[in-house]
């Protein structure tokens, strides 16, 4: 397989990653504010305790981007993580790259001291959960729950 990279997310990203959210968020029909997405994502460069993100670049070219978000546990007794976003172009798909970035990120997950990463996945998207559970990731046994704050 070629080298595949991780660029850490910088400021000159922003459009690459707002252009690569918006068709992943597409793909399920979810709304996206262009203008609060770019205020989001500067904020999240700047503010490097918010978590981590990179480009996923395969053969020289933007493919994809994943990005962890922190999250305090006492539970899980530090530093835990959100896998809150991870694409892949549809072209890059079915080449491996995905279990690759899952692979990083469990990697930099150990270099950040992470006790735990959390993931959503869509009911449908059953791609998405064999590369999950082939890479260790277990179906957790309570509900998460939301509650938005207006």
């Amino acid at each position: 397989m070629n080298a595949i990279e991780f660029k850490p997310l910088a400021h000159n990203d922003i459009e690459i990653t707002l252009q690569m959210m918006s068709d992943f968020y597409a793909i399920d029909n979810y709304p996206i504010d262009l203008e609060v997405s770019i205020k989001l994502i500067t904020d999240f460069i700047n503010q490097p305790h918010l978590g981590k993100g990179w480009l996923i670049i395969y053969e020289g070219k933007t493919v994809g981007y994943c990005m962890l978000t922190f999250v305090f546990s006492f539970e899980y007794k530090g530093l835990i993580a959100f896998l809150d976003e991870l694409y892949l172009s549809e072209a890059a798909r079915g080449k491996g790259i995905g279990k690759v970035a899952l692979s990083f990120i469990k990697s930099e997950s150990h270099k950040l001291s992470l006790k735990l990463i959390y993931l959503e996945v869509e009911n449908h998207n059953e791609n998405a959960q064999k590369l999950y559970l082939a890479s260790d990731f277990t179906i957790h046994s309570r509900q998460i729950m939301k509650h938005k704050v207006q």
